[in-house]
Parts: structure tokens; C-alpha cells; sequence
């Protein structure tokens, strides 16, 4: 609502008036518990059914409102085979019947009514007869608050909240450019910190993690912040990406309140928030979204692209309009009432191909006989130019595992429309790389220059996310080869190469001081090694790189472009040793970057330049500082002019063991 408190027509929002409650029984007619009325229009269904309308939160679910005077609760849920619908809850002791909704007499499928003194803070479900006499008992799919599970009922809730981010939002779009720094901490809220780490029935409020979380990420200098799903699920154990409540942040932390408070703190410390959201797929528990009214409503009903066998879950059937409708709103509903900054769209490769995951004989040929989801890739292109048309300052970013072409492209120009895309094969080549004994790295060169054969081929963000240290893949800091100081040594180079290299950069939380478990969605980060000056050293480190890239626009300004990036010298494969330039638009701004991806220190290390203008170490990730050596640094940078005819210049430097280099 933007702190407006308007409607799209000027009008004074609903919302702002919830509170207002009517005590007196006797006010109204109670012989007719539920009352015709409603939110939608002629062309709220048109748009509805064609899969254009992108606001459906502000029309289905449920309502507080006042009709004739009276306040009360709308409701509103699509079930076009249902037969016959009713408001059950506590209210009426969850007796069927009691509240019958009505359905519409267009044809449109929705069901509706108004029930008079029902008050805000209620549960509810709606019991559905459906196809075939099929009863069933669903939560609503537009509820704005869910109860705790293992309850599984929605909660009638108003949803309105005062910004106190004004600030933000006026200038965010300087702070979410695609030239602008983007250093992403990834954080799985209820796992970060909690009241009790050996108790996972126990969680901090968004009150006591906006409390913690916020001076933590501000300290560390990340841009922006980003929660793993955060949108209502019944399974800890799917870490949220099995949703259920697609309009509502989940219960185990608080009410939706508690989540604005938590991203508008962030926003006044000048942190941008990105949100996990999971259009692709949604489980099969009973009171969500399949076979909702006894048919398949919201998933195709062919299994064969109904059923995501990875998962065990159920896909969303694109080609349906209402489906899509309610989707796109989905995503413009987090940008429209939590002012969120961006949407990272999980498992993007399983929603374009047919045959992700499947064998032959076990998908079916699109129209033109090729293995793309034509409806899906329709969607993901009119989801991508709705949200940057209403929300022009923020990213859409793409977790997409395979090479399909122009997924950042315009869709103007055959792309899918995104602003990014997570760099998976980065990911890959680098963690190879960097398992490798060091002295081995020298037959291994290729993988580790690859990236940059196709970087611009899309806008790519780096990602050490969640999936790199679960599942018996290790810890990221025993990942790295060596004993103790040659691990974090790496580490450090690693995060220093990935810092210094082109992109958006994203990290999960415990990486930046080298967790040294695998990451326990039922426990928390294991905060006491910081007690110990490895581990602390090397969140400096992290601290540092992030101040860098803040600080040298060579890092940020041309990242996505050609201009930014050169390499100077890749013909030490013997030695490990890589150096390239990072390029801004002024020539001032540019670093150099020298890696040593072995433990052998080199004195006296020469490259060989087109110019002379690199006069200081602005970075050493072997500083004592951070856990190195602090033996082998440049307090004077010399340099010497080999070929006057050519302008050629020698630069002779120390370089440090497992270390990087940054020269400006």
C-alpha cells in the first residue's frame, strides 16, 4: 500500500479502516449469516481469466470491509468444479454449511460472500464439495497469514503498515542498478540464530532477528540481504521452497507486520532486500493448492507435466489464465506491500524444459516438437515486464542451471526478460579449481579463465549459495586443501577471485568466517568460532573485500559489460599465477589483480603493462589482518619503462603465498 492508504481509484483504502469492530449482536440480521456481495467487477474477471490481472490480493481472499453499514469479512476463492462452498472456523465450530458462499453468476468459477461482524484475527478454511462429490478442506490460497504448523488454517488479518522508508525507496533505484555494487548475503532466517541452538521448535520473532540481523549485515558491508523463502510452508525440512501460502509470510517468526519491520530496517540502513519466491512447483499437502476442488486447478493434469518427480511435487499449469493471474500477483504482491528490492524465481530451468528430469517416454513434445515449456516461457516473459513496468527500480534474478539462451535478454528481443542469472557453470569450475592441490592447478588453467569466455553472454550473479554446503558436500572452508592456515589461505584467494571477478556476488551466511559444519536448518550458524582469530580474521576479510567493492568502481560500474574486464597475463601456468584489470568509465578508477593460487611466495614477481599508473596495494588478502602471513606486501609499487617505442612498462611486485593482489 505504499503508505498511501489510496486504492487504484483514489479512493481511501479499505485497509485503513480493519480495526473498526461492531460488538452489538443485535445490529444486524443474524438470520442471514451470509450476505451477497462483491469486490469484482466485469473486467477484474476478463483480466482474471486471460491471465492479465496482476492484483488479484486486493480481490480474493478475504476482506475486511464495510457493507450497509456494517463491518464484516468478504470472501472470495476460485473453485470453478466445486458444487458447493462454506467458511468454516471456529466461528461457527467448523460446521459445514453454516456460510455458504455463492457462486458468481458468470461462470467465472469464484465463489463468494459477506459475512457480517466476522472480525480480523479469526481462522478459516473453506470446505469444498467438488467434482464427483469430492469433499475437501482447503486453506485459502490468498490468505495473508496462516496459523503455526503443524494448524494449517488461514487467519483473517489487515494487512496495512506505515513505511519509514522513504529515503529508500526514493533513491533505491541508484542502489539496484545493474551498475551498481550487488555484494548478497544469503540467510535462512530461522537458521542464522535461534533462542536455543539444539531446539528447532524455537525461533527468534523478525523483531529479534531485525534486531540482530540488521547491524550484522551493515557491519559486514553487504548491499542487499536475501531470505530464503520466507512465504508460508508446512515442512521445515523444505526450507520453504514446498510452499503453501503464496501471499503470506509464515507464522513461525510473527505476523506479516514483523517481516515489513524487519525490510524497512534494512532499508533505513541502506540494504536492499531480495526474496526467494517458488512460482514452479507446490506441495501435495491437503489444505493447499492440489486438487483444490476436487480436480486439477492450479497443476496440470497431465502428469507428465503435472508432476515434478525431483520433488515429489506438483507444477502449476501456465496455460490456464486464472493460474497465471494468480501467480504474477503472487510476485507483485511481496514488491507492492513489503517493498521488497528483487525476487530470486527458484528452479527457472525445470519450469522451461519439458524433459527436465525426465526420461524418454516420460514427456511429451511441445507443438513444435521441441522440449520447451511454450506456456512457462510465456509467463516468465510477462512476469519479468510486469514487475519492471510497476517496479522499474528493482531486479528479478533467474536460478538457471542450463545454457537456454537470453535469460537476461529483453523480452523485446527474444529474452526471457530477467536481471540477472545465478552463474552456476562459475560456480562449478571455481570449486573445482579451488579443491585442486595447488600444485596441481597448473594443468587446470582452463577452468578456471573459462568463465569469462561466456560471461556476457547474460547479466550473471556469482553464487556460493545454500546448495554448495549441504548433502555431504562439506563446509566451504573444508572444500579448500592443505592444513589450517593453507585452507583459509585459499579461502580468502577464492572469496578475493570472486569479489574482484565481473558480476554480482552472493554468499551464504556462515561462509564469510568458515563455518566449519554443513549447514543445519535445525540448528544455527556456529557462532562461537568466532572466538577464535581464524575464523574472525576471515570475516574481516569478507568485511574488507565488501568495502572494496563499495569503494572502487572498477568493481561495479561496468560489470556487465565488455569495458570491464581484461586480461594481462595468463601465460604462468607453471606457476598459478593470473593477472587481469577491472575497468571503470574513468581510467583513474582501474585495478589490477594478481592472483598466486600456489603457497609459493614470489619476490621480485614482473608483468609486464600498457601504462604506468599503478601506485598502491589497496589489497592483500595475505594482511595479518585477515589470518595471512603479513610478511609480503608492496609498500612501494616499481615500475620501469622496457620500450619506449611500444610505451611498454614493467611492474615488479611480491606477490604472497595463496594470496591476491589489488593495485589502483
Amino acid at each position: 500500500m505504499d503508505g498511501n492508504n489510496k486504492g487504484n481509484n483514489g479512493e481511501t483504502d479499505q485497509n485503513v479502516q480493519q480495526f473498526v469492530r461492531y460488538e452489538d449482536k443485535n445490529f444486524v440480521d443474524t438470520s442471514k449469516p451470509v450476505w451477497n456481495y462483491s469486490l469484482l467487477d466485469d473486467e477484474d474477471i476478463r483480466n482474471f481469466q486471460q491471465g492479465t490481472h496482476y492484483r488479484l490480493y486486493k480481490k480474493l481472499g478475504s476482506h475486511s470491509i464495510q457493507v450497509n453499514n456494517v463491518w464484516g469479512m468478504y470472501f472470495a476463492v476460485w473453485a470453478p468444479n466445486a458444487t458447493s462452498i462454506s467458511v468454516i472456523g471456529n466461528f461457527n465450530d467448523w460446521k459445514e454449511g453454516l456460510h455458504p458462499l455463492t457462486a458468481r453468476w458468470d461462470k467465472s468459477g469464484i465463489w463468494e460472500g459477506f459475512i457480517p461482524l466476522f472480525k480480523l484475527g479469526e481462522s478459516y478454511k473453506y470446505h469444498i464439495i467438488g467434482f464427483e462429490g469430492r469433499e475437501t478442506v482447503k486453506g485459502d490460497p490468498f490468505a495473508h497469514f496462516w496459523e503455526m504448523r503443524p494448524r494449517t488454517a488461514s487467519i483473517t488479518w489487515d494487512m496495512y503498515y506505515e513505511w519509514k522508508d522513504e529515503e529508500w525507496m526514493k533513491n533505491r533505484k541508484n542502489k539496484n542498478a545493474l551498475d551498481a555494487p550487488w555484494s548478497v548475503y544469503e540467510v535462512h532466517l530461522a537458521s542464522w540464530q535461534r533462542p536455543d541452538r539444539n531446539d528447532e521448535e524455537k525461533y527468534n520473532t523478525y523483531d529479534q532477528i531485525k534486531e540482530r540481523l540488521v547491524p550484522y549485515v551493515k557491519e559486514m558491508g553487504f548491499t542487499h540481504v536475501e531470505f530464503m523463502p520466507v512465504m508460508e510452508h508446512p515442512f521445515d525440512g523444505s526450507w520453504g521452497y514446498q510452499c503453501t501460502g503464496f501471499f503470506a509470510s509464515t507464522s513461525r517468526f510473527g505476523d506479516p507486520q514483523g517481516l515489513m519491520r524487519l525490510i524497512d530496517a534494512f532499508h533505513q540502513e541502506g540494504i536492499g532486500v531480495v526474496l526467494d519466491w517458488v512460482p514452479s512447483h507446490f506441495p501435495y499437502d491437503s489444505h493447499g493448492l492440489y486438487m483444490f476442488d476436487g480436480t486439477h486447478t492450479y497443476e496440470y493434469a497431465d502428469m507428465r507435466k503435472g508432476f515434478h518427480p525431483d520433488w515429489n511435487s506438483y507444477i502449476f499449469n501456465y496455460k490456464r489464465g486464472e493460474v497465471k493471474s494468480f501467480l504474477i500477483s503472487s510476485a507483485r504482491f511481496w514488491f507492492d506491500l513489503f517493498h521488497i528490492d528483487g525476487v530470486r524465481v527458484d528452479a527457472v530451468s525445470s519450469m522451461l524444459k519439458l524433459d527436465y528430469s525426465r526420461e524418454e517416454g516420460e514427456w511429451e513434445p511441445n507443438e513444435f516438437g521441441g522440449n520447451g515449456n511454450i506456456e512457462a516461457i510465456s509467463f516468465i516473459k510477462d512476469l519479468n515486464q510486469t514487475i519492471y513496468r510497476d517496479f522499474p527500480d528493482v531486479q528479478t534474478i533467474a536460478e538457471e542451471a542450463t545454457d537456454w539462451p537470453g535469460i537476461t535478454r529483453h523480452t523485446w528481443g527474444d529474452g526471457l526478460g530477467f536481471g540477472m542469472k545465478w552463474m552456476m557453470g562459475w560456480m562449478h569450475d571455481t570449486l573445482f579449481y579451488f579443491k585442486l592441490d595447488p600444485l596441481g592447478r597448473q594443468h587446470h588453467q582452463d577452468k578456471f579463465t573459462f568463465s569469462m569466455m561466456y560471461y556476457y553472454d547474460e547479466n550473471f550473479m556469482l553464487p556460493f549459495s545454500h546448495d554448495e554446503v549441504v548433502h555431504g558436500k562439506s563446509p566451504m572452508l573444508y572444500k579448500m586443501p592443505g592444513d589450517e592456515w593453507q585452507k583459509f589461505a585459499n579461502l580468502r584467494l577464492m572469496y578475493s577471485y570472486m569479489w574482484t571477478h565481473p558480476g554480482a556476488k552472493l554468499l551464504f551466511m556462515g561462509n564469510e568466517f568458515g563455518q566449519t559444519g554443513e549447514w543445519n536448518y535445525k540448528s544455527e550458524l556456529d557462532w562461537f568460532l568466532l572466538q577464535f582469530d581464524a575464523h574472525r580474521k576471515l570475516k574481516d576479510c569478507v568485511t574488507a573485500l565488501n568495502k572494496l567493492l563499495r569503494e572502487e568502481p572498477a568493481l561495479y560500474e561496468n560489470q556487465f559489460n565488455q569495458e570491464g574486464f581484461e586480461w594481462i597475463d595468463l601465460n604462468h601456468r607453471a606457476e598459478s599465477v593470473a593477472v587481469y584489470r577491472r575497468k571503470g568509465k574513468k581510467k583513474t578508477d582501474d585495478l589490477l589483480i594478481i592472483l598466486n593460487m600456489t603457497p609459493v611466495v614470489r619476490l621480485d614477481w614482473d608483468i609486464y603493462l600498457n601504462d604506468n599508473t599503478y601506485t598502491e596495494e589497496v589489497f592483500n588478502s595475505d594482511s595479518e589482518a585477515y589470518g595471512g602471513t603479513g610478511q609480503v606486501y608492496n609498500p612501494d609499487i616499481r615500475l620501469e619503462l622496457v620500450d619506449t617505442d611500444q610505451k611498454r612498462w614493467k611492474l615488479r611486485i611480491n606477490l604472497p603465498p595463496l594470496g591476491a593482489i589489488v593495485l589502483k
